[in-house]
């Protein structure tokens, strides 16, 4: 049995409810399926500062880079309002992105059919859409330097923050979408601002230098990033697989994040560069927040938390079946009918986290069989 070691990292507010849906397909799949889960858990975000006076403890780190995945719930909320910056519960999950390499931040756009009603476009604009993102997580203008506020005198500030990328960064996370875009519809969008930003030059040069030499089968396609913000409300499934900077993809995926519908149903998956035996550090977590207001009472939706252990087993196990087999089993529960309160419509049946969890792992169970 091929051993395989995750990290439980749920977090704060609805992250250990979702998580604990999470533990449940785990156990199946080890009972059963023969998966061969190791599992340990630790602490993060604002759990961590109150057990430990730091958003990840060193010993957790630990865990984390010897996991050969870490799964991630969320954090923060208003009781942490107040810690020192550095120390604040977000700081977790940047500390675990650097010191793991993450570099690849892959953020799936999938509207169910059943929720097509739910998107603020047409139903027929954004049913069937299927988009991957795929954002550059470690470099530009998040952590170029100079990064400062400087006092000019005169009562006058500058802010000054550094878009800086070198083309190492951008071979490989181009690498990264065209790699997957192979297993897709084979089309690659990479979108950057070269008509007024030198590193949007740089940026189109080195994907299409890359695309050239290493990935010509591909279809590539280069556009300016606010002309793809507006095609992605405009036409979405136009796209099979965008590519873009860290900045640009942090704005480009929660817009394309809000065309499904509702930002808690989709799962995220952040990537390092593979070892010697391909094997990749790997992060995976749910879009949304710790949604401090609705914490402990039940109602969370855990689909997010589901389909990131979805995009877990697939990239860092290749349990390409078992994803699928649980991604079809999210779908066919809401073609059931069935709903948390985030997702209700008119005519379906509202659950809560617990039983939207049941249900899907029973359809899991069935189409696994």
């Amino acid at each position: 049995m091929t051993a395989r070691n995750l990290l439980l990292l749920p977090g704060d507010g609805i992250g250990p409810e979702a998580m604990a849906e999470v533990r449940k397909i785990i156990a199946y799949m080890n009972a059963e399926l023969g998966a061969g889960f190791t599992t340990d858990e630790g602490l993060v975000g604002g759990s961590a500062y109150d057990a430990h006076g730091v958003a990840i403890s060193e010993g957790d780190m630990e865990k984390a880079l010897a996991a050969d995945a870490v799964l991630f719930g969320a954090v923060g909320g208003p009781k942490w309002d107040a810690v020192p910056y550095e120390v604040r519960p977000e700081a977790g999950l940047l500390r675990l992105r650097k010191d793991l390499k993450l570099f690849a931040n892959l953020r799936p756009a999938i509207c169910y059919p059943a929720l097509a009603n739910a998107s603020s476009l047409k139903p027929e604009l954004v049913e069937g859409l299927d988009i991957l993102i795929v954002r550059e997580l470690t470099g530009g203008v998040y952590f170029g330097e100079p990064k400062e506020i400087i006092d000019l005198g005169n009562g006058q500030k500058r802010g000054i923050d550094t878009q800086v990328y070198d083309t190492y960064e951008i071979e490989r996370i181009a690498g990264v979408a065209f790699e997957l875009a192979r297993t897709r519809g084979n089309r690659v969008c990479s979108m950057e601002k070269r008509n007024v930003m030198k590193s949007g030059v740089l940026w189109n040069q080195v994907v299409t230098e890359t695309h050239k030499r290493a990935y010509s089968d591909v279809q590539l396609e280069h556009m300016l990033a606010d002309a793809g913000g507006m095609q992605l409300v405009r036409a979405p499934k136009q796209f099979d697989v965008i590519v873009t900077d860290n900045l640009f993809g942090d704005m480009l995926s929660d817009v394309a994040a809000m065309l499904t519908g509702s930002l808690g149903m989709l799962p995220s998956a952040s990537l390092g560069a593979p070892d010697a035996k391909g094997q990749r550090k790997a992060l995976y977590e749910p879009v949304h927040g710790s949604a401090p207001d609705i914490a402990g009472k039940g109602i969370a939706n855990p689909i997010a938390m589901i389909a990131s252990f979805a995009m877990c087993l697939r990239y860092s196990f290749n349990m390409v079946a078992e994803a699928d087999n649980l991604e079809k089993a999210i779908a066919e529960v809401l073609d059931s009918g069935i709903r948390t309160g985030d997702i209700m419509s008119e005519g379906s049946r509202q659950v809560g986290t617990t039983e939207m969890g049941d249900a899907i792992l029973t359809v899991f169970k069935r189409l696994s069989a």
